[in-house]
């Protein structure tokens, strides 16, 4: 079962995960917009979101974020870069989450829950400042023609980055896999154009939920999936929550965001 999880996250775009705070909702091209309900937001973990951008932080102290390695070294003028699909978690998918949680904790204490969600349609890659641009009119250009397409997250599943300094659950796409393959070969054929890392072969698609530090994929899996599992699939708003209609797609640079609206 190990080896399907792996494909999840390479360290760099855990790195990118973690750089996602605020970043998933609202429409808007520049900044990241604000938490969009009246929750009063928890305190990020050390080092999770927020880490500065690529732009300003010079230093790099592991110290600072978390112990975490970085997958690539910053250098001035590099812009970490993810194409994602945001998803916008409504009241309902908040109590999913705390039931899951707070079950999953009795097995992983350190287990924090994600505070923004989304699923990936890219590595996280490194472009450089002047390629922002063109990269982005690209993506427009050969996402233009896709249309808003359903698919089903309802399988939770335990993931761990390749070099097993994260372990995160998620939930796992079991209907909607051929458009989102369809939607990943057009990003990757962007990449290729500038040069880049493309998406990992055969992926398992899915919205992260919850991550922790280490790999602790070990007690997570087995009963405590399982009863997550059972959480899911016997909560009543499930079928209509993890039904997911995508609407945009969404490309994350350094601190600017860029949409692309599904037709």
């Amino acid at each position: 079962a190990m080896s399907a999880a792996l494909v999840g996250y390479s360290s760099s775009e855990e790195e990118q995960e973690q750089q996602e705070e605020g970043g998933s909702r609202g429409g808007g091209a520049q900044g990241p917009p604000g938490a969009s309900s009246g929750r009063p937001r928890l305190p990020a973990p050390a080092g999770l979101p927020g880490d500065p951008d690529p732009e300003e932080a010079v230093s790099d102290d592991s110290s600072r974020h978390g112990g975490r390695v970085r997958g690539f070294p910053h250098e001035r003028g590099n812009w970490a870069t993810h194409v994602y699909l945001p998803y916008i978690a409504q009241e309902e998918f908040l109590e999913l989450l705390e039931l899951l949680v707070s079950r999953a904790r009795t097995y992983v204490p350190s287990l924090a829950a994600m505070e923004e969600f989304h699923l990936s349609l890219s590595q996280c890659v490194v472009l450089r400042y002047h390629w922002i641009e063109p990269f982005v009119r690209s993506l427009r250009e050969r996402l233009a023609a896709f249309h808003r397409f359903f698919c089903v997250a309802d399988q939770v599943k335990v993931y761990t980055n390749q070099n097993k300094t994260r372990t995160f659950v998620g939930l796992e796409v079991s209907a909607g896999h051929f458009q989102l393959l369809e939607l990943v070969s057009e990003v990757d054929g962007v990449l290729e154009e500038f040069d880049l890392p493309t998406f990992y072969k055969d992926p398992s698609f899915h919205i992260s939920l919850a991550w922790c530090v280490g790999d602790l994929s070990g007690r997570l899996e087995g009963q405590c999936l399982r009863e997550l599992q059972d959480i899911v699939d016997g909560f009543e708003e499930s079928a209509f929550l993890l039904r997911i209609q995508w609407e945009q797609i969404r490309c994350k640079s350094g601190n600017k965001y860029f949409s692309f609206p599904l037709r």
